[in-house]
């Protein structure tokens, strides 16, 4: 595993110790797909729950809009290598936070922040309601936001609500011209889309527990979440409509993406690196091939993660949205890569559980499908030629 030098060495170090029980637990919440609870719960007795947060409201003060987008993707990157679901959780907790403190009133931020901080509350943000359902499912998904008095009515489902059943509460990205959240959004430009925060102890919320069912990233419990009428006040809207496309806040959790997937590799790097010398086959040739392409992929895309923290740090904010991508794209293979030179080097033992190198394939698999990779790198095309772009979603 990498050791880090530098401002975030002692935080890291810190992390790290926690870290090895995370990936002790990991196994057991893959195994039962059911959310790290106790990972989040030593995280906040850690005082590391909140790093997003700005310092003057308790937290860490770190991320893409404080000017350490770096410190956050370290961590993150720390937390993939143990278990990437807890990554995706975390990532989803954190990315949260930048968003109320982007966009949030002194009122909000004052209000969900000490929740976070004092009582350890976990934040998500959900945009998901695909267009096409999955294999063997004919009906379709999405949400219906209408205004009522001082407030709004929510009606309809979301998937891959992420930290369905261990979340406090969640920004629902919901669009007033009707299903497609922000992803697939079909008012104009996205000046319908609407960050209302929904606080999930509400009855008229509701969990399908039995549509998350997938190869990977099972801790996730990604569930089918359904809103019955849920009631959100203006008070719990964040931002404006439309804020979240016009002002591009997708970029900014790109490369986030991958921290994880880096994560991930980093450990199928480490397992590769005790085990082929505890089995006394690092004389091998074709094995030292592995292992040297291994170091060269991780240590290519930490290289990638710094490049565009400094971009974001620096407020280059356009360079920092399209470096981010390239970084998102890149990271992505290296990854795939660096496992499955893993398994080459290790052999079909290091797929037979407890091994971990068979779960971080298939979560890895898993996740790398949360965007499209040809559609970004069409879209990094697209960029390059000085075409059209969306440097969100990538849509064409």
């Amino acid at each position: 595993m990498t050791v880090h030098t530098g401002p975030h060495a002692n935080r890291l170090a810190e992390l790290s110790t926690l870290a090895e029980t995370f990936a002790e637990r990991a196994d057991g919440y893959d195994r039962t797909a059911t959310f790290p609870v106790a990972d989040f719960d030593d995280l906040f007795a850690a005082g590391l729950h909140a790093p997003t947060v700005p310092v003057t409201h308790g937290g860490l003060g770190l991320g893409p809009l404080r000017g350490d987008a770096l410190g956050l993707w370290l961590m993150t990157k720390r937390l993939a290598a143990a278990d990437l679901s807890l990554a995706r959780c975390w990532e989803g907790h954190t990315n949260s936070m930048v968003l109320i403190d982007a966009l949030g009133s002194e009122a909000q931020k004052s209000r969900w922040f000490d929740g976070v901080v004092r009582l350890g509350e976990r934040w998500v943000a959900w945009s998901g309601e695909p267009r096409a359902p999955k294999p063997g499912e004919a009906k379709a998904f999405g949400t219906n936001v209408r205004r009522e008095g001082d407030g709004w009515i929510i009606d309809g489902t979301k998937v891959f609500a992420t930290s369905a059943t261990g979340a406090d509460w969640a920004i629902l990205l919901v669009d007033t011209a009707g299903p497609g959240g922000a992803r697939n959004s079909t008012s104009d430009a996205g000046a319908g889309v609407l960050m209302l925060a929904c606080e999930l102890a509400d009855p008229s919320v509701s969990v399908d527990a039995s549509w998350w069912d997938p190869i990977g990233m099972r801790a996730t419990v990604s569930h089918l979440v359904r809103f019955d009428h849920t009631y959100i006040p203006d008070s719990q809207r964040i931002g404006e409509a439309g804020d979240y496309l016009r002002q591009g806040w997708q970029t900014a959790f790109i490369p986030h993406y991958a921290a994880s997937f880096l994560g991930a590799a980093e450990a199928a790097y480490g397992y590769a690196l005790e085990y082929v010398t505890r089995q006394r086959k690092h004389t091998d040739p074709y094995v030292q091939q592995r292992v040297g392409a291994m170091a060269v992929a991780v240590e290519t895309g930490g290289l990638w993660l710094k490049h565009v923290a400094e971009l974001w740090d620096s407020g280059r904010r356009a360079e920092a949205s399209m470096a981010g991508s390239r970084a998102r794209h890149l990271v992505e293979h290296l990854a795939l890569d660096t496992v499955d030179h893993c398994v080459r080097a290790c052999g079909a033992r290091c797929l037979v559980r407890p091994s971990p190198v068979e779960r971080i394939q298939r979560d890895l698999l898993f996740y790398v499908r949360h965007d499209n990779d040809d559609h970004i790198l069409a879209t990094i095309g697209r960029n390059a030629l000085g075409e059209a772009h969306d440097p969100s979603f990538y849509k064409p």
